[in-house]
């Protein structure tokens, strides 16, 4: 900990290097950007919607700016429920009367790629409750990926509905490992000897980014769906899911956030600005899912912004990294660019339209040349900080250059299981990895209370710096989806209230550096810091 009057996030949150295990077939050097029609229909698109819409991808001006990929009925059914007599893939007839073969031909005469949807269960995914009956690929990943190949598809989305069994429909706890069905349809499609995109759709179930996923698909789900409907619930869980896996994507395969949501109803026209700018920052692939024959004018101006797609396709490849929560106020997150620039998304984590002031010492540095991503504007050199205005649920993404680097903070690190710490209700420690020793089951009652803290030579605000290990992972919307929290009093005075995301999905991976400001310290080395939380756990203290 230290006293300081800015937070410099040079720390490092995670060392993983940045991926070159990309799957080695060519593809997806940059995150792939399509259309996608579930969000949009569900499980009851049709023949007409497939080439109303890709007709709209290129009259629209989408196919100039690099979405190429109409995918085929995502999700669920275009398939058949039965194979044919030779044990072959077969499509429903009623939904595509002119035939798959037809429908990738008119596809391909657009200039754009074609798309394909199946599951590595029994059956695919349904939105009737599993009883739709939809071929899945399941034990025929030879003879499906070979029929892709021949109708002329240049992509799979690989979902993972019925992986357990042929009852049980979705499973986010499958007690059988997953991966094994993602490799033996990557391998098949090698086998096939065309380029296909590979999308790998497990809903983040097993942590597939450290499998790692990026040796045997383009892209993987990192979360349960988006939508629809969509909310900000919704983004908020996503997001923080994403916090620890961040360097795990990089040219060739990709972490996928899910499809986007621009242009449906649930969400503001500044959360779809979020919405799209963080995806787009975070090297997620952009694939629209929206009814492109009805789209707004606002919508379409945000998925068309060249800014923030140049983001995306930025050729370094590397996803903007979280650097500070703001509790309840907002979120700062950066990255690197291929010119040596900085990109940095500023999110408003409040429904309130307001002033935010971005420090510029939350991504490490003291000033920087300026230009706002979504507007184009030249805002010159900014110096320590930057004010702007706003909306509910809105963003500022700058782009940094000329950078001016801070000096890197130095912390002096207090052990939750030392000495003299005071652990009660039920806090207790445990080893992990036979090297660190954590302090768990504080809140509910527990609590740790770190004592002889220094407040240095005047008290008052001090930065902490903390690691930790949360794994509470969920699939559906809680009041902290996929974080914890953690109320912290200092000398106990009032408590301030610190989200803490994932630091991933198993209680063995610790999370270093998070970053919160606290208030209340006396000079010397007499100070406490109380952790409890009266209604849910805190996650595992390391140190701070």
């Amino acid at each position: 900990m230290r006293k300081s009057p800015w937070a410099g996030v040079s720390l490092v949150f995670f060392t993983f290097v940045q991926s070159s295990l990309g799957l080695n077939n060519g593809l997806a050097v940059t995150p792939q950007m399509g259309w996608n029609p579930y969000n949009a229909f569900s499980c009851t698109t049709g023949q007409s919607q497939y080439e109303s819409n890709a007709n709209a991808v290129v009259s629209l001006g989408l196919k100039a700016l690099g979405y190429d990929y109409v995918n085929l009925q995502v999700d669920c059914g275009w398939q058949g429920t039965a194979r044919n007599s030779s044990g072959g893939f077969t499509w429903n007839t009623e939904a595509i009367p002119d035939g798959i073969p037809a429908l990738v031909e008119f596809v391909h005469s657009l200039g754009l790629k074609f798309g394909f949807y199946s599951d590595g269960g029994f059956f695919a995914c349904d939105s009737v409750g599993g009883t739709g009956g939809f071929l899945g690929s399941l034990g025929f990943e030879i003879e499906d990926a070979a029929t892709f190949a021949s109708w002329g598809g240049d992509y799979l989305k690989y979902d993972n509905c019925f992986s357990v069994s042929s009852t049980d429909f979705v499973d986010f706890n499958p007690p059988i490992e997953i991966e094994p069905h993602y490799i033996a349809m990557s391998n098949a499609l090698a086998a096939t000897g065309r380029p296909i995109l590979f999308s790998a759709c497990e809903w983040g179930v097993q942590d597939p980014a450290r499998w790692p996923a990026s040796a045997i698909a383009n892209s993987w789900r990192i979360a349960n769906d988006i939508g629809p409907p969509p909310s900000w619930a919704n983004l908020f869980r996503i997001i923080n899911q994403l916090v620890p896996i961040t360097g795990f994507a990089g040219p060739g395969g990709w972490n996928d956030l899910d499809l986007l949501e621009v242009g449906n109803d649930g969400l503001t026209m500044a959360e779809q600005q979020t919405h799209f700018a963080f995806w787009a920052a975070a090297k997620s692939p952009l694939l629209i899912s929206t009814d492109l024959t009805t789209i707004s004018e606002e919508a379409l101006a945000i998925l068309t912004n060249k800014g923030v797609i140049a983001l995306n396709q930025d050729p370094l490849g590397r996803s903007i990294a979280f650097k500070r929560r703001y509790t309840n106020d907002h979120d700062v997150w950066a990255g690197p660019l291929a010119d040596g620039s900085m990109v940095a998304v500023v999110i408003e984590m409040d429904d309130v339209a307001r002033s935010i002031t971005f420090d510029l010492s939350d991504v490490g540095l003291t000033s920087a040349t300026a230009t706002n991503v979504i507007t184009g504007a030249k805002l010159g050199t900014l110096t320590n900080s930057y004010t702007s205005a706003f909306e509910a649920h809105g963003s500022l993404v700058l782009r940094l250059s000329n950078l001016v680097t801070a000096p890197e903070p130095t912390f002096t690190f207090y052990d939750a299981a030392g000495e003299g710490n005071i652990l009660a209700g039920g806090a207790s420690t445990r080893i992990v990895n036979d090297t660190i020793t954590v302090v768990g089951f504080v809140g509910d009652g527990g609590t740790l209370e770190f004592t002889d803290v220094n407040g240095g030579d005047s008290g008052g605000t001090l930065l902490l710096s903390l690691d930790y290990i949360n794994a509470d992972v969920t699939e559906s919307n809680t009041d902290c989806s996929n974080c914890r929290v953690a109320l912290m009093s200092v000398n106990n005075g009032p408590a301030v209230e610190v989200q803490m995301p994932l630091s991933g999905q198993s209680w063995d991976i610790l999370f270093s550096g998070y970053l919160v400001s606290l208030s209340g310290f006396k000079p010397g080395t007499t100070n406490t810091i109380l952790i409890s939380n009266p209604s849910g756990f805190t996650p595992d203290c390391y140190r701070h």
